[in-house]
């Protein structure tokens, strides 16, 4: 019962043409690489004998060893490579993930050589590598053979997890306030916690993640799972959840950590407290954990370990002429880790309590997100969305998560954290390194680029730049493969929950979803627009120097111009149809119309925050006005409209006058009491851990957040349970021909991408990413003009993505016929015929056995009577029951007899073994079980009749498979004038201005347009 129920929960095997692999998967076989490059180049038999391919697991690093001379190889020069980079160079390049790049050797005015991109080269050598990824895809399939073994290797591999599901409703919670009941959800985390593995627990913002953590530890201390936890939240957040810990436990014995007792002075004391001390949990700040140090002699482990695996990538891609800049790369990355071992073995150390002494068995991070900056290793260059530089605390709390994984075995970690995804799956590997480290080792999977191998693919293209003119080479993780069983693995840590599961009782927006305040730009926005791209231009031709101006600036700067002029130039003129004022005009609507409830309000704005208050004064006329010369910041100017409409001055804050957590937490309680009605903040510091909903009605966003997760982070302060409301209203407030709405779109579509992964619904098999938002300067100005090719391109892209599905399936169907023709159907045919030589066989040697009397052999005893040979036979259910395989009853005729008794139905099955193995189940009747034994062996030339009719059944279907197969998919036409249409709307929408295909090398560009507002090792870099 048990193999049955195991069986019933395997996941069914993925088919072919369901799988995605890449040149470069990690998964397929070296041979294959080997014989696709073969087939594709064909090198005379003595290369062919003398090249090799290779794969190292230690860094992912694949190799072509003996590449031959290819000066006469028209396939290698010409068809599948270029005179520049030869078909062996962009199939080495393909297999570790990167981008074919021909490069051209300078000379600076010192004599120091430098290297530029070619254009023209590397635009046709990537031609050549796309066809290559191509073929590869068609070829590795094509075989019947190769494909049975391929699709049986990566279903072994890949497709071989079941995620448990967890039930926490027999928990008993002991010591809990009996006041508070924990929801489903909350009960089934807590188990998870208590009988998984690491966790993450990845709930929808306000579902109570708080309550599931307190109540994981309470009980994995009273179980003995754990005997102290350390509990990482946010600094301004340690208080809260100390007050909160309390009381769901109100006899817990925790220690709280303050800023004042973590000071150098006062910290080996403290960390001794920790030690001794027999607490349920500490709580400390995100900022303290990285004060509590690993000892020296763990860090210089843990740091020889990565230095070790560096050292043997660097000799593995000397070995095999690695490419000058993958091992540059490493080198860089060497040197790094060797300087941190010196620093570490030299410098003075502070003789304090180290993080293993402590104690702590039991390691939670709450808003784990705030980590997501670790670095990795990878071969691959200037890869938006990939994050190479290494943050301070990330990599401390990476060697924490090690240790803690050494002393639990891999059970004492919980992050938590409502928005786990912020802009990129990506971040989905880090989470798996900090929690499934040893899981993804074991899978082959540890190293960034094996991973991505199977699961993601970089796409170099040459875009529009940033300006809207003229073009770039960018790559960029643009889509994902193989989604179900990524999901499955992240599963086994993970336990996601959106809103649609929870059904929590929060409000919801009027209208269904955020009012969009559309407002016209002024004649000296559009002006300033225009000196945006001017400026892009210029950077773009390299007129300015990069410390000068660059394309972060531009982008800063268009941002900040679509708020308000004057952020741009504070000596403008404040305009009337501004953002600032649409706003001021809602919140005192509201704040009137809510007067009676005291209803509180948010704006939030992640631009122009404010360096202090700035004192108000009534001029002549009695308006107030800043003391100030000119308009200095966002924040304070919303004070002083807010304050001439009529609403006082005290109901009116922001976040950042509360500078210590004592003053946040009397700030926060003034807003739940209807004390402050306005609270103006930032992503940053009035994002998550704010819970302040219960006399929320309004929510505005000023300006367009950068990514996902912080417009989830923003709303999740007024669409959580505990508000008093059940409607609230958000606002997002868009300035035509800007950037705002084009970015709002790209925000959401990203949104909707990432939500579809973070669910617990199985995913698509392949998604492709959205790109981030400074890169589609020219939709934005497109779309501001009402360009309607904008909306042709996104039809036929709709009609794209329609057309790339059929041919899909269709790809299946063919797979699959060709499967019926060549294997299944022949070996149904062959099992057939076998069956019936095996029925002929029998129906032979029961006629030479039988005899002019019934007879039948049971136990031993030889029976004519079939009463009471059914007798015997029965008697024998009770021995069979208890017998682990098929108990001998017998003989009938040749047939051997074995019965099968069902322990837990009693149901017993007889079998007559004979050259086949006929089933019968058995009744209380004696004589009835006996007469179904004879109708059994004369009902063989039935039998041998079905096996006929299945065989002619076979070989129609076996006619009709070769119809089809071959048959071209009908609308592959339709589809390839589709794409062609695209490309040429994507070269007509370069804002009717061709010049020149200008093509600049991102690794020489001073600031990277994906670099993200805010710094995680900073509480908080705005602007």
């Amino acid at each position: 019962m048990n193999v049955d129920a195991l069986a019933a929960v395997i996941p069914a095997d993925i088919e072919a043409a369901d799988i995605d692999v890449r040149l470069g998967s990690v998964w397929v076989p070296q041979d294959d690489i080997h014989a696709f490059i073969v087939k594709m180049l064909e090198p005379n038999e003595y290369a062919t004998r003398s090249m090799t391919v290779q794969y190292s697991p230690y860094s992912s690093l694949w190799s072509i060893g003996g590449k031959p001379w290819t000066g006469g190889n028209v396939l290698a020069r010409e068809t599948y490579g270029t005179s520049r980079m030869d078909a062996y160079e962009i199939i080495e390049a393909s297999l570790n993930l990167r981008a074919a790049t021909v490069r051209d050797k300078k000379y600076d005015a010192e004599g120091k050589e430098y290297y530029v991109i070619n254009s023209e080269e590397t635009i046709l050598a990537q031609e050549k590598q796309t066809l290559l990824k191509d073929r590869f895809r068609e070829w590795i399939f094509d075989d019947p053979d190769r494909r049975e073994r391929l699709v049986r290797k990566y279903n072994d591999e890949y497709n071989n997890i079941r995620p448990r599901e967890y039930d926490g409703g027999n928990l008993r919670f002991y010591g809990m306030n009996p006041e508070i009941s924990l929801h489903e959800h909350q009960r089934n985390a807590i188990a998870r916690i208590l009988y998984g593995g690491n966790t993450l627990l990845g709930h929808e913002v306000g579902a109570g993640k708080t309550f599931e953590i307190v109540g994981g530890i309470q009980e994995s201390k009273r179980l003995a799972l754990c005997s102290k936890a350390m509990v990482v939240v946010p600094n301004h957040l340690v208080e809260q959840w100390a007050s909160e810990y309390l009381r769901l436990y109100p006899a817990a014995n925790i220690l709280v950590v303050s800023k004042t007792e973590f000071e150098k002075k006062k910290r080996r004391r403290f960390c001794a407290r920790i030690a001794t001390g027999e607490y349920d949990a500490v709580i400390i700040g995100h900022s303290q954990l990285e004060k509590i140090p690993m000892s020296p002699e763990w860090q210089e482990k843990h740091l020889q370990e990565q230095i070790d695996a560096v050292m043997r990538q660097i000799d593995e891609a000397k070995r095999n002429n690695g490419e000058h800049w993958t091992i540059k790369q490493m080198v860089a990355a060497h040197k790094r880790l060797e300087t941190r071992m010196k620093n570490l073995t030299e410098g003075v150390r502070d003789n304090v309590v180290n993080f293993e002494e402590l104690g702590i068995d039991m390691l939670v991070v709450d808003e784990s997100h705030e980590f997501k900056n670790l670095a990795l290793t990878t071969k691959m260059r200037n890869v938006a969305g990939v994050n190479q530089t290494d943050a301070k605390k990330s990599s401390d709390l990476f060697m924490k998560c090690r240790y803690m994984d050494m002393r639990t075995g891999g059970r004492g970690i919980v992050f938590a954290t409502g928005t786990p995804i912020s802009n990129t799956l990506a971040e989905m590997y880090t989470i798996q390194r900090y929690l499934q480290y040893d899981e993804l080792r074991g899978r082959g999977l540890e190293n960034f680029d094996a991973w991505a191998s199977v699961f993601a693919e970089t796409r170099t293209a040459l875009e529009l730049a940033p300006s809207g003119r003229g073009y770039r080479l960018k790559t960029r993780l643009a889509a994902y493969y193989n989604l179900p069983e990524l999901c499955a693995l992240f599963a086994n840590a993970a336990d996601i929950k959106v809103a649609a599961d929870l059904n929590l009782p929060v409000p919801v927006i009027k209208g269904g979803k955020p009012t969009v305040v559309l407002l016209k730009p002024s004649g000296l926005q559009k002006n300033m627009v225009d000196g945006l791209v001017e400026r892009s231009e210029a950077i773009r031709n390299k007129q300015v120097s990069p410390d000068v101006d660059n394309m972060l600036k531009v982008t800063m700067d268009g941002r900040a111009l679509a708020l308000d002029v004057r952020m741009i130039d504070p000596g403008l003129p404040d305009e009337e149809d501004s953002k600032i004022a649409a706003c001021c005009g809602n919140v005192y609507r509201i704040w009137k119309e809510k007067a009676d409830d005291k209803a509180a309000q948010l704006v939030f704005c992640d631009i122009g925050t404010p360096q202090s208050v700035i004192p108000m004064r009534k001029n002549d006329d009695g308006v107030y006005v800043l003391d100030a010369d000119n308009f200095n910041d966002v924040y304070n100017d919303i004070r002083c409209k807010l304050a001439n409409m009529g609403i006082p001055q005290e109901e009116i804050a922001f976040i950042h006058e509360a500078k210590t957590d004592v003053q946040k937490a009397n700030l926060f309680a003034k807003v739940r009491s209807g004390a402050v009605r306005v609270l103006i903040g930032s992503t940053a510091k009035m994002g998550a851990g704010t819970n302040i909903q219960d006399r929320l009605y309004a929510l505005h966003h000023l300006d367009v957040p950068w990514r996902p997760s912080d417009l989830a982070q923003r709303e999740g302060r007024i669409i959580r349970p505990g508000n008093m409301y059940s409607e609230v209203e958000v606002f997002r407030y868009v300035k035509e021909g800007t950037f705002d709405a084009y970015n709002y779109q790209i925000i959401e579509n990203k949104a909707k991408f990432i939500g579809q992964i973070m669910t617990n619904k199985p995913p698509s098999r392949r998604m492709e990413d959205i790109d981030d938002m400074t890169l589609n300067y020219a939709e934005v100005k497109a779309l501001a003009s009402g360009n309607p090719k904008i909306r042709e391109k996104m039809d036929l892209d709709l009609d794209i993505a329609r057309l790339e599905l059929l041919r899909n399936k269709h790809r299946t169907q063919q797979f699959r016929l060709q499967d019926m023709v060549s294997s299944t159907l022949p070996h149904a045919i062959r099992a057939q015929e076998s069956l019936i030589e095996d029925y002929e066989k029998d129906i032979a040697e029961a006629e030479q056995a039988a005899g002019s009397k019934f007879s039948i052999t049971i136990a031993g005893d030889t029976y004519t009577d079939r009463e009471k040979a059914g007798i015997a036979l029965l008697a024998l259910c009770p021995l069979a029951a208890k017998s682990e395989k098929p108990y001998e009853a017998g003989k009938y005729l040749h047939f051997v007899l074995a019965l099968e008794v069902n322990v837990f139905t009693k149901d017993a099955t007889l079998m007559l073994k004979g050259n086949h193995t006929y089933s019968i189940d058995l009744s209380k009747s004696e004589t009835g079980n006996m007469t179904r034994i004879e109708n059994a062996g004369k009902g063989i030339g039935k039998l041998i009749e079905d096996c006929g009719a299945k065989i002619t059944d076979y070989e129609k279907q076996i006619q009709n498979a070769k119809l089809e197969l071959g048959k071209p998919f009908v609308q592959e036409e339709e589809l390839k004038e589709k794409k062609q249409r695209v490309a040429r709307l994507n070269v007509e929408l370069d804002l009717d201005h061709q010049e020149e295909n200008v093509v600049m090398d991102e690794s020489r560009e001073a600031v990277g347009l994906n670099s993200e507002v805010m710094d995680e090792d900073e509480p908080e870099s705005e602007r």
